[in-house]
């Protein structure tokens, strides 16, 4: 990622609202080098509102980025790390986006089940980079291409027990939504439902797929291409 712009980083000097169309975005970044990078890119992306740009989940509680925000999370962080660090920063209301260079299945099926709404492996270019941050912040989900094929790869290499059963328009949404990461809760409020309806649509979903735990579930999702489209249609 190469640019020119320069910006001073862990302080945001910006109004607490993005401006009207613009998305607010953070980053939670240990490395460097990597984190100047990024954060130079999003300074000259036209429709990015630049937040807080820290080296840790705690300096981030401090930062006070306001909650909503599309926040690209490292998961080799110090102190909070992991899918545990996606939780928390997804816990006080923000989009995460996951961008690192542990991109093994079960790290980013962990990370999504833990609430990000996205994953991207760090040799991203800076187009997929927006493309993705836009499809976080407009309530979607996104994996990048190199990442989901590792997955399919993985799930591929692994012997067929059971022929495919197709979902209805119904469970398909459902199991898109568990891929973005939201609850049982969210999904119902989502889709207008009860949650004892989403439970209903979640047993028939582990039924045909044979996925009874959720990371299982995220990627069955993954695989049948659900990651990274609209998630409600």
């Amino acid at each position: 990622m190469t640019t020119t712009a320069q910006r001073s980083s862990d302080v945001p000097d910006h109004p607490e609202s993005p401006a009207p169309g613009r998305v607010q975005v953070a980053v939670i970044e240990d490395h460097p080098l990597y984190r100047r990078s990024v954060e130079r890119v999003l300074v000259e992306a036209p429709d990015v509102e630049l937040g807080a740009v820290v080296d840790s989940v705690a300096r981030f509680h401090v930062a006070r980025q306001p909650a909503g925000s599309v926040v690209l999370l490292d998961l080799g962080l110090p102190g909070v790390a992991g899918a545990a660090a996606v939780l928390e920063v997804a816990e006080l209301g923000h989009h995460v986006l996951v961008v690192s260079a542990q991109a093994e299945p079960e790290t980013v099926l962990a990370a999504i089940a833990a609430g990000a709404k996205g994953f991207l492996s760090k040799d991203v270019d800076v187009d997929e980079l927006l493309i993705a941050i836009r499809a976080v912040a407009g309530g979607g989900a996104y994996v990048s291409a190199v990442v989901a094929g590792m997955i399919i790869k993985d799930n591929t290499d692994r012997p067929v027990t059971r022929p495919e059963m197709e979902l209805s328009p119904r469970e398909v949404q459902v199991l898109r939504l568990v891929a973005a990461g939201e609850r049982d809760v969210d999904i119902a409020r989502i889709l207008g439902i009860g949650v004892r309806t989403v439970r209903g649509y979640l047993d028939r979903i582990r039924d045909k797929t044979g996925e009874r735990r959720r990371p299982g579930l995220v990627k069955e999702a993954i695989r049948r291409g659900l990651v990274g489209k609209e998630t409600v249609t």
